[in-house]
């Protein structure tokens, strides 16, 4: 009886996984798939977001995909993702490595890297502006010739912006997750370095970045899915000028939408934009071979 009893205990608990689960899945479901297949079905209509919807069939994705500042769109969305992937990477690793020492002056400098994270992207994107104005910004107020140029009226003087204040508010995210790679890995591998004479350089490329390798994999699938998304900061400081040389491709499913109206239109590239997202992480997954859920603690063994 007491055996039977005991068996019938340790199946409670996998009999009550799936219902505290069952929260989560309705919430993943009421607000990303359900809107997901809404906008796939809104992209094969014509839809000005007032009046009534008509289905008009591959009308709107033919629209967008015969429409030659769709592929400008897209390679300025990628240049951003690559350049500041580029950028941000090497920072970040750099940033958290050495946050993850054990002085306590790293856990202060930790939480003022954090800060920028912690800041409205329009809010961001409007100190910038000000600062760079060529008439009353921080090069005019400075009198530093340098600094006063037309950074947000040149193509690439304002893309090299968007990357710089993009990479401002993000790397300190990313130094987050490298910062906690770092402190996963296990002392005995630096300690036997050292007992072979390998000096602290010698440490990092040998022990450190090889162990954060699928640390680098997650890092970098954020990074490039999320630069699929840059709205608000682009929107607010450049609206995708001078020209279209900062137009992304949200912000172009923006105006298309919002300001022109065209729901269509606008859904298609959505569309797009979720399958180039499910299309890279899905890359980059495969890119680091075994499950990524492989810790770093292998080294351990």
């Amino acid at each position: 009886m007491s055996a039977a009893t005991g068996a019938t205990r340790r199946r409670e608990p996998r009999s009550v996984l799936p219902w505290l689960a069952t929260p989560a899945l309705l919430l993943f479901v009421g607000f990303a798939v359900v809107p997901l297949v809404g906008v796939f079905a809104l992209s094969f209509t014509t839809w000005d977001g007032i009046g009534s919807i008509r289905v008009t069939g591959l009308t709107s994705w033919r629209a967008v995909l015969t429409d030659p500042g769709l592929p400008h769109a897209l390679w300025v969305t990628f240049l951003v993702m690559a350049v500041s992937w580029i950028v941000q990477t090497p920072l970040s690793i750099l940033l958290g490595t050495f946050l993850a020492g054990r002085q306590r002056y790293r856990a202060v400098l930790g939480v003022v890297y954090f800060v920028p994270l912690m800041l409205s992207s329009a809010a961001i994107a409007i100190a910038y502006e000000a600062l760079l104005d060529p008439n009353f910004g921080l090069g005019a107020g400075l009198k530093i010739q340098a600094l006063s140029q037309d950074w947000l009226g040149r193509p690439w003087l304002a893309f090299g912006v968007v990357v710089f204040v993009v990479s401002w508010q993000f790397v300190p995210f990313h130094s987050l997750i490298y910062q906690g790679g770092v402190q996963q890995i296990p002392t005995s591998l630096y300690e036997a370095a050292q007992l072979d004479g390998a000096g602290r350089i010698r440490q990092f490329f040998s022990i450190t970045l090889p162990q954060l390798k699928y640390t680098v994999i997650t890092s970098s699938t954020l990074m490039v899915v999320g630069s699929l998304t840059f709205f608000d900061l682009i929107f607010v400081l450049t609206e995708g000028g001078p020209g279209d040389a900062t137009r992304v491709l949200a912000l172009d499913m923006y105006k298309r939408g919002f300001q022109a109206s065209l729901m269509g239109p606008a859904s298609a590239i959505a569309v797009i934009l979720v399958l180039v997202g499910l299309a890279l992480a899905l890359l980059l997954r495969r890119l680091g071979g075994r499950d990524a859920g492989a810790s770093q603690l292998e080294g351990a063994s």
